[in-house]
């Protein structure tokens, strides 16, 4: 018998470009999922506080 067939590329660029190949989406903030809770709760007050000193800064100026 012969051997069968290890891998083929065939029609997998034509299907890509029928959805049509995209960037993938850059989101304006990292996702805190998967993060460590104790770290994920400090991080959300410290968010909270520089965009107060955010929005102060702005104010001023």
């Amino acid at each position: 018998m012969s051997k069968s067939k290890n891998h083929t590329n065939h029609n997998q660029t034509r299907k890509a470009h029928r959805n049509g190949i995209t960037k993938p989406k850059s989101n304006r903030t990292r996702s805190m999922k998967g993060v460590d809770p104790k770290f994920r709760r400090n991080a959300k007050y410290a968010l909270v506080g520089s965009r107060k000193a955010r929005l102060e800064a702005k104010a001023e100026a």
